[in-house]
Protein backbone atom coordinates (compact mmCIF):
# COMPACT_ATOMS: atom_id res chain seq x y z
CA UNK A 1 0.00 0.00 0.00
CA UNK A 2 0.98 3.63 -0.49
CA UNK A 3 -0.33 6.92 0.85
CA UNK A 4 -3.68 8.21 -0.40
CA UNK A 5 -3.70 11.48 1.53
CA UNK A 6 -1.19 13.99 2.85
CA UNK A 7 -0.80 14.32 6.64
CA UNK A 8 -1.48 17.57 8.51
CA UNK A 9 0.97 18.43 11.30
CA UNK A 10 0.59 21.14 13.93
CA UNK A 11 3.91 22.91 14.49
CA UNK A 12 2.63 24.25 17.81
CA UNK A 13 2.90 20.72 19.22
CA UNK A 14 6.67 20.82 18.67
CA UNK A 15 7.05 23.85 20.95
CA UNK A 16 5.61 22.13 24.04
CA UNK A 17 7.81 19.48 25.72
CA UNK A 18 4.69 17.52 26.62
CA UNK A 19 3.50 17.17 23.02
CA UNK A 20 6.82 17.28 21.14
CA UNK A 21 7.33 13.47 21.12
CA UNK A 22 3.90 13.06 19.48
CA UNK A 23 4.86 15.65 16.86
CA UNK A 24 8.18 13.95 16.12
CA UNK A 25 6.43 10.59 15.66
CA UNK A 26 3.99 12.17 13.18
CA UNK A 27 6.83 13.91 11.38
CA UNK A 28 8.90 10.73 11.12
CA UNK A 29 6.03 8.90 9.46
CA UNK A 30 5.40 11.76 7.03
CA UNK A 31 9.08 11.92 6.08
CA UNK A 32 9.36 8.19 5.43
CA UNK A 33 5.97 7.39 3.91
CA UNK A 34 4.98 10.50 1.94
CA UNK A 35 7.72 13.13 1.62
CA UNK A 36 4.99 15.78 1.82
CA UNK A 37 2.93 17.25 4.65
CA UNK A 38 0.75 20.18 5.58
CA UNK A 39 2.07 22.37 8.40
CA UNK A 40 -0.27 24.57 10.43
CA UNK A 41 0.38 27.13 13.18
CA UNK A 42 3.74 27.94 11.62
CA UNK A 43 4.12 31.28 13.42
CA UNK A 44 3.30 33.73 10.62
CA UNK A 45 0.79 36.36 11.75
CA UNK A 46 -2.56 36.62 9.97
CA UNK A 47 -1.71 40.20 9.03
CA UNK A 48 1.52 39.28 7.28
CA UNK A 49 -0.07 36.18 5.71
CA UNK A 50 -2.86 38.30 4.20
CA UNK A 51 -0.45 40.99 3.02
CA UNK A 52 1.79 38.43 1.31
CA UNK A 53 -1.19 37.05 -0.60
CA UNK A 54 -2.52 40.51 -1.49
CA UNK A 55 0.82 41.84 -2.72
CA UNK A 56 1.58 38.60 -4.56
CA UNK A 57 -1.64 38.71 -6.55
CA UNK A 58 -1.34 42.45 -7.19
CA UNK A 59 2.11 42.05 -8.73
CA UNK A 60 0.58 40.51 -11.85
CA UNK A 61 -1.66 43.55 -12.33
CA UNK A 62 1.38 45.79 -12.83
CA UNK A 63 1.61 47.00 -16.47
CA UNK A 64 3.55 44.55 -18.61
CA UNK A 65 6.12 47.16 -19.61
CA UNK A 66 6.96 47.63 -15.92
CA UNK A 67 7.32 43.87 -15.32
CA UNK A 68 9.59 43.54 -18.35
CA UNK A 69 11.99 46.06 -16.80
CA UNK A 70 12.83 43.40 -14.21
CA UNK A 71 12.70 40.37 -16.53
CA UNK A 72 14.76 37.39 -15.43
CA UNK A 73 16.92 37.30 -18.56
CA UNK A 74 18.28 40.76 -17.68
CA UNK A 75 20.54 39.23 -14.99
CA UNK A 76 22.62 36.05 -14.56
CA UNK A 77 21.08 35.34 -11.14
CA UNK A 78 17.81 33.81 -12.45
CA UNK A 79 15.99 36.30 -10.22
CA UNK A 80 13.25 38.47 -11.65
CA UNK A 81 10.11 38.26 -13.73
CA UNK A 82 9.26 35.44 -16.16
CA UNK A 83 6.59 35.89 -18.79
CA UNK A 84 3.84 33.34 -19.27
CA UNK A 85 5.07 29.97 -20.58
CA UNK A 86 8.76 30.91 -20.33
CA UNK A 87 9.85 27.96 -18.17
CA UNK A 88 10.34 24.29 -19.04
CA UNK A 89 9.90 21.27 -16.76
CA UNK A 90 10.20 17.61 -17.77
CA UNK A 91 10.81 18.73 -21.35
CA UNK A 92 7.50 20.59 -21.71
CA UNK A 93 6.41 24.22 -21.32
CA UNK A 94 4.95 25.28 -17.97
CA UNK A 95 1.91 27.53 -18.35
CA UNK A 96 2.67 29.98 -15.58
CA UNK A 97 3.81 33.55 -15.05
CA UNK A 98 6.04 34.30 -12.08
CA UNK A 99 8.64 36.37 -10.28
CA UNK A 100 11.64 34.82 -8.51
CA UNK A 101 13.09 36.49 -5.40
CA UNK A 102 15.64 35.60 -2.76
CA UNK A 103 16.99 36.80 0.53
CA UNK A 104 19.57 39.49 -0.21
CA UNK A 105 23.17 38.32 -0.46
CA UNK A 106 26.45 40.03 -1.21
CA UNK A 107 27.64 39.08 -4.70
CA UNK A 108 31.14 37.48 -4.56
CA UNK A 109 34.01 39.13 -6.38
CA UNK A 110 35.99 38.18 -9.49
CA UNK A 111 37.22 34.61 -9.75
CA UNK A 112 34.28 33.08 -7.92
CA UNK A 113 32.62 30.01 -9.49
CA UNK A 114 29.91 30.77 -12.06
CA UNK A 115 27.22 29.39 -9.77
CA UNK A 116 27.89 32.25 -7.35
CA UNK A 117 26.03 34.41 -9.85
CA UNK A 118 22.91 32.84 -8.36
CA UNK A 119 23.53 35.01 -5.29
CA UNK A 120 22.90 38.20 -7.27
CA UNK A 121 20.58 40.94 -6.01
CA UNK A 122 16.83 40.87 -6.52
CA UNK A 123 15.12 42.69 -9.33
CA UNK A 124 12.31 44.40 -7.43
CA UNK A 125 9.31 46.13 -9.03
CA UNK A 126 9.48 49.90 -8.64
CA UNK A 127 8.07 51.54 -5.51
CA UNK A 128 5.74 53.51 -7.76
CA UNK A 129 4.16 50.39 -9.24
CA UNK A 130 4.17 48.28 -6.05
CA UNK A 131 4.72 50.47 -2.94
CA UNK A 132 4.50 47.72 -0.26
CA UNK A 133 5.77 44.75 -2.27
CA UNK A 134 9.44 44.87 -1.30
CA UNK A 135 8.94 45.45 2.42
CA UNK A 136 6.27 42.73 2.63
CA UNK A 137 8.34 40.05 0.93
CA UNK A 138 11.58 41.01 2.67
CA UNK A 139 9.87 40.44 6.02
CA UNK A 140 8.16 37.25 4.89
CA UNK A 141 11.42 35.75 3.64
CA UNK A 142 13.13 36.71 6.90
CA UNK A 143 10.51 34.96 9.00
CA UNK A 144 10.34 31.96 6.69
CA UNK A 145 14.12 31.58 6.88
CA UNK A 146 13.85 31.19 10.66
CA UNK A 147 10.97 28.72 10.34
CA UNK A 148 12.88 26.53 7.88
CA UNK A 149 15.93 26.29 10.12
CA UNK A 150 13.74 25.34 13.06
CA UNK A 151 11.84 22.77 11.02
CA UNK A 152 14.97 21.07 9.68
CA UNK A 153 16.21 20.74 13.26
CA UNK A 154 12.95 18.91 13.97
CA UNK A 155 13.54 16.64 10.96
CA UNK A 156 16.93 15.75 12.44
CA UNK A 157 15.37 14.93 15.80
CA UNK A 158 12.58 12.92 14.16
CA UNK A 159 15.12 10.52 12.63
CA UNK A 160 17.21 10.50 15.82
CA UNK A 161 20.06 12.71 14.67
CA UNK A 162 21.49 15.73 16.55
CA UNK A 163 19.38 18.89 16.23
CA UNK A 164 22.19 20.67 14.36
CA UNK A 165 22.86 17.79 11.93
CA UNK A 166 21.98 19.82 8.81
CA UNK A 167 23.54 23.14 9.80
CA UNK A 168 26.90 22.42 8.16
CA UNK A 169 25.12 22.35 4.79
CA UNK A 170 23.65 25.81 5.29
CA UNK A 171 25.59 29.06 4.99
CA UNK A 172 25.77 31.43 7.96
CA UNK A 173 23.61 33.75 5.85
CA UNK A 174 21.88 31.36 3.44
CA UNK A 175 20.21 32.49 0.24
CA UNK A 176 16.63 31.30 0.57
CA UNK A 177 14.49 31.64 -2.55
CA UNK A 178 10.85 32.36 -3.23
CA UNK A 179 8.52 32.39 -6.23
CA UNK A 180 5.20 34.11 -6.71
CA UNK A 181 3.32 32.20 -9.39
CA UNK A 182 0.17 32.80 -11.41
CA UNK A 183 -1.35 29.80 -13.20
CA UNK A 184 -3.97 31.05 -15.72
CA UNK A 185 -7.00 28.85 -16.25
CA UNK A 186 -7.52 26.87 -19.45
CA UNK A 187 -9.78 29.53 -20.98
CA UNK A 188 -7.18 32.26 -20.50
CA UNK A 189 -4.56 29.95 -22.01
CA UNK A 190 -6.81 29.36 -25.02
CA UNK A 191 -6.95 25.61 -24.34
CA UNK A 192 -10.17 23.61 -24.68
CA UNK A 193 -12.04 22.56 -21.55
CA UNK A 194 -11.22 19.07 -20.39
CA UNK A 195 -7.59 19.04 -21.50
CA UNK A 196 -4.85 18.63 -18.92
CA UNK A 197 -2.84 21.84 -18.96
CA UNK A 198 0.67 21.73 -17.47
CA UNK A 199 1.05 24.36 -14.80
CA UNK A 200 4.37 22.78 -13.96
CA UNK A 201 5.48 19.31 -15.02
CA UNK A 202 6.43 16.36 -12.80
CA UNK A 203 9.53 17.12 -10.74
CA UNK A 204 11.16 16.81 -7.35
CA UNK A 205 12.30 19.85 -5.40
CA UNK A 206 16.01 20.37 -4.93
CA UNK A 207 17.95 21.09 -1.77
CA UNK A 208 16.49 20.37 1.68
CA UNK A 209 12.91 21.57 2.19
CA UNK A 210 10.35 23.83 0.49
CA UNK A 211 7.19 25.47 1.84
CA UNK A 212 4.22 26.31 -0.35
CA UNK A 213 1.59 28.90 0.49
CA UNK A 214 -1.45 28.12 -1.69
CA UNK A 215 -2.89 31.61 -2.13
CA UNK A 216 -6.20 30.71 -3.78
CA UNK A 217 -8.71 27.93 -3.26
CA UNK A 218 -7.84 26.07 -6.46
CA UNK A 219 -6.92 22.42 -6.68
CA UNK A 220 -4.00 21.68 -8.97
CA UNK A 221 -1.06 20.53 -6.87
CA UNK A 222 -0.72 16.75 -7.00
CA UNK A 223 1.73 14.35 -5.36
CA UNK A 224 2.62 10.95 -6.85
CA UNK A 225 2.57 7.87 -4.63
CA UNK A 226 4.56 4.71 -5.23
CA UNK A 227 1.75 3.14 -7.25
CA UNK A 228 2.00 6.06 -9.66
CA UNK A 229 -1.33 7.56 -8.54
CA UNK A 230 -1.67 11.33 -8.35
CA UNK A 231 -2.97 12.50 -4.96
CA UNK A 232 -4.51 15.97 -4.66
CA UNK A 233 -2.95 18.42 -2.21
CA UNK A 234 -5.97 20.70 -1.98
CA UNK A 235 -5.55 24.12 -0.33
CA UNK A 236 -6.08 24.24 3.44
CA UNK A 237 -6.35 27.75 4.88
CA UNK A 238 -3.38 29.02 6.92
CA UNK A 239 -1.17 26.04 6.15
CA UNK A 240 2.07 25.53 4.27
CA UNK A 241 2.62 22.44 2.14
CA UNK A 242 6.10 21.13 2.96
CA UNK A 243 8.01 19.10 0.37
CA UNK A 244 11.18 17.17 1.15
CA UNK A 245 13.95 17.94 -1.33
CA UNK A 246 16.44 15.70 -3.08
CA UNK A 247 19.26 17.09 -0.97
CA UNK A 248 17.51 15.94 2.21
CA UNK A 249 16.96 12.48 0.74
CA UNK A 250 20.66 12.24 -0.13
CA UNK A 251 21.79 13.47 3.27
CA UNK A 252 19.63 10.95 5.10
CA UNK A 253 20.62 8.00 2.90
CA UNK A 254 17.06 7.72 1.57
CA UNK A 255 15.28 7.73 4.94
CA UNK A 256 13.54 11.03 4.15
CA UNK A 257 11.91 10.61 0.76
CA UNK A 258 11.71 13.27 -1.96
CA UNK A 259 8.46 12.81 -3.86
CA UNK A 260 7.47 13.65 -7.44
CA UNK A 261 4.75 16.29 -7.79
CA UNK A 262 3.15 18.48 -10.44
CA UNK A 263 0.62 21.29 -10.92
CA UNK A 264 -2.33 21.15 -13.33
CA UNK A 265 -3.74 24.31 -14.91
CA UNK A 266 -7.06 25.48 -13.40
CA UNK A 267 -10.25 24.48 -15.17
CA UNK A 268 -11.87 26.94 -17.57
CA UNK A 269 -13.88 29.64 -15.83
CA UNK A 270 -12.29 29.15 -12.40
CA UNK A 271 -9.80 31.98 -12.74
CA UNK A 272 -6.08 31.98 -12.07
CA UNK A 273 -4.44 29.94 -9.33
CA UNK A 274 -1.80 31.75 -7.26
CA UNK A 275 0.88 30.07 -5.17
CA UNK A 276 3.96 31.24 -3.26
CA UNK A 277 6.64 28.57 -2.66
CA UNK A 278 9.65 29.24 -0.42
CA UNK A 279 12.84 27.19 -0.87
CA UNK A 280 15.35 26.70 1.93
CA UNK A 281 18.86 27.73 0.95
CA UNK A 282 21.87 25.44 1.24
CA UNK A 283 25.63 25.69 0.95
CA UNK A 284 26.35 25.86 -2.78
CA UNK A 285 29.91 24.59 -2.33
CA UNK A 286 28.79 21.30 -0.76
CA UNK A 287 29.84 18.35 -2.92
CA UNK A 288 27.92 15.24 -3.88
CA UNK A 289 30.66 13.20 -2.23
CA UNK A 290 29.86 14.91 1.07
CA UNK A 291 26.17 14.19 0.59
CA UNK A 292 26.63 10.52 -0.27
CA UNK A 293 29.57 9.39 1.85
CA UNK A 294 29.76 11.82 4.76
CA UNK A 295 26.21 13.05 5.05
CA UNK A 296 24.84 14.04 8.43
CA UNK A 297 26.31 11.05 10.17
CA UNK A 298 24.97 7.54 10.16
CA UNK A 299 21.21 7.41 10.53
CA UNK A 300 20.42 4.99 13.40
CA UNK A 301 19.81 1.38 12.42
CA UNK A 302 16.26 1.24 13.81
CA UNK A 303 15.27 4.28 11.72
CA UNK A 304 16.77 2.81 8.54
CA UNK A 305 14.97 -0.48 9.21
CA UNK A 306 11.70 1.39 9.69
CA UNK A 307 12.14 3.02 6.30
CA UNK A 308 13.01 -0.34 4.72
CA UNK A 309 9.82 -1.90 6.09
CA UNK A 310 7.82 0.92 4.53
CA UNK A 311 9.49 0.36 1.16
CA UNK A 312 8.82 -3.39 1.31
CA UNK A 313 5.21 -2.89 2.38
CA UNK A 314 4.53 -0.45 -0.46
CA UNK A 315 6.17 -2.64 -3.09
CA UNK A 316 8.93 -0.22 -4.03
CA UNK A 317 8.61 3.33 -5.31
CA UNK A 318 7.99 5.31 -8.46
CA UNK A 319 11.16 7.16 -9.46
CA UNK A 320 10.45 8.66 -12.87
CA UNK A 321 12.19 11.97 -12.26
CA UNK A 322 15.94 12.51 -12.57
CA UNK A 323 17.73 12.55 -9.23
CA UNK A 324 19.97 15.63 -9.25
CA UNK A 325 22.14 14.93 -6.23
CA UNK A 326 24.24 11.99 -7.36
CA UNK A 327 27.99 11.68 -7.85
CA UNK A 328 29.20 10.97 -11.35
CA UNK A 329 26.94 13.63 -12.86
CA UNK A 330 28.33 16.53 -14.90
CA UNK A 331 28.22 18.75 -11.83
CA UNK A 332 30.15 17.94 -8.65
CA UNK A 333 28.69 20.54 -6.24
CA UNK A 334 25.20 21.64 -5.31
CA UNK A 335 25.93 25.03 -6.85
CA UNK A 336 26.92 23.57 -10.22
CA UNK A 337 23.88 21.27 -10.27
CA UNK A 338 21.58 24.14 -9.35
CA UNK A 339 22.99 26.38 -12.07
CA UNK A 340 22.60 23.66 -14.71
CA UNK A 341 19.02 23.02 -13.62
CA UNK A 342 18.22 26.71 -13.87
CA UNK A 343 19.71 26.92 -17.37
CA UNK A 344 17.68 23.87 -18.38
CA UNK A 345 14.47 25.44 -17.03
CA UNK A 346 15.16 28.95 -18.40
CA UNK A 347 17.00 28.58 -21.73
CA UNK A 348 16.44 32.27 -22.55
CA UNK A 349 18.61 33.19 -19.56
CA UNK A 350 21.07 30.47 -20.53
CA UNK A 351 21.42 31.79 -24.08
CA UNK A 352 22.36 35.22 -22.79
CA UNK A 353 24.56 34.41 -19.80
CA UNK A 354 25.58 30.73 -19.96
CA UNK A 355 25.77 29.68 -23.63
CA UNK A 356 28.36 26.94 -23.04
CA UNK A 357 26.29 25.31 -20.30
CA UNK A 358 23.18 25.52 -22.47
CA UNK A 359 25.06 23.96 -25.38
CA UNK A 360 26.19 21.09 -23.15
CA UNK A 361 22.64 20.51 -21.89
CA UNK A 362 21.22 20.47 -25.42
CA UNK A 363 23.86 17.96 -26.51
CA UNK A 364 22.93 15.73 -23.56
CA UNK A 365 19.25 16.02 -24.44
CA UNK A 366 19.88 15.18 -28.10
CA UNK A 367 21.93 12.11 -27.13
CA UNK A 368 19.23 10.98 -24.71
CA UNK A 369 16.58 11.41 -27.42
CA UNK A 370 18.64 9.29 -29.83
CA UNK A 371 19.02 6.52 -27.27
CA UNK A 372 15.30 6.59 -26.53
CA UNK A 373 14.49 6.41 -30.24
CA UNK A 374 16.70 3.33 -30.57
CA UNK A 375 14.97 1.69 -27.62
CA UNK A 376 11.54 2.47 -29.08
CA UNK A 377 12.38 1.33 -32.62
CA UNK A 378 10.70 -1.94 -33.68
CA UNK A 379 13.08 -4.87 -33.87
CA UNK A 380 13.38 -6.68 -37.25
CA UNK A 381 11.70 -10.06 -37.54
CA UNK A 382 14.37 -12.76 -37.76
CA UNK A 383 14.01 -16.12 -39.57
CA UNK A 384 13.85 -18.80 -36.89
CA UNK A 385 16.10 -21.25 -38.76
CA UNK A 386 18.83 -18.75 -39.42
CA UNK A 387 18.63 -17.63 -35.80
CA UNK A 388 19.24 -21.20 -34.67
CA UNK A 389 22.29 -21.49 -36.93
CA UNK A 390 23.70 -18.20 -35.65
CA UNK A 391 23.13 -19.39 -32.10
CA UNK A 392 25.42 -22.32 -32.77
Amino acid sequence: MSFTSIPILDLELSRDPATKPEFLDQLRNALMEVGFLYLKNVGISDELWDEVIKEGKSFFDIPQEEKLKIEMKNAPSFLGYSQLSAEITAGAVDHREQIDLSTEHVLPGPGAPAYYNLLGPNQWPSEESAPKFRSTYTEYMRQMGEITMYFTSLIAEAIKLPRDAFEKYVEAEPQHKLKIIKYPDLAELGLPAGVQGQGVGPHKDSMLTSYLLQATNHRGLQVQNVQGEWIDAAPIDRTLVVAIGQGMEALTQGVCVSTTHRVLSPESGTGARFSIPFFQGVKLDATFEELETVGVGRVPEDIRQQRQRIVEKSGGRIDDVEFTFRSGAVASTLGEATLRNRVKSHPDVGERWYPEILKSIREEQALAAQKQALRDAPRPVTNAASTAVEAH
